[in-house]
């Protein structure tokens, strides 16, 4: 993981947030995922704040597209927000997950 790689996490009712800060790598995408399906039963969105990226990795983006599958089944919604939003949506959906 990128050393300086940080999820806040902030729950507000059915509602998860997640603000990524520092440098996002596949390490690093592997630990967004994580948190993901650890908490997508008791969620029915996810805000995935990416304004507070200093870089992506392209292997990175990479890693968290192809193993978007772990919340196959799960019934939450994705949402970027910030400056990198774009990189991070799903090719398929643009914004929103419901696999």
């Amino acid at each position: 993981m990128a050393t300086n790689f940080r999820i806040t996490v902030h729950r507000n009712g059915e509602n998860l947030h997640l603000k990524l800060t520092g440098d996002f790598d596949g390490t690093s995408a592997h630990e967004l995922l994580n948190i993901l399906k650890k908490r997508a039963d008791h969620t029915s969105r996810a805000f995935i704040h990416t304004g507070s990226l200093r870089s992506i990795h392209p292997f990175g983006l990479k890693v968290f597209h192809a193993n978007l599958d772990v919340l196959k089944g799960k019934s939450v919604e994705l949402i970027f927000t910030g400056e990198h939003a774009p990189q991070f949506e799903p090719i398929s959906s643009k914004g929103s997950l419901n696999p």
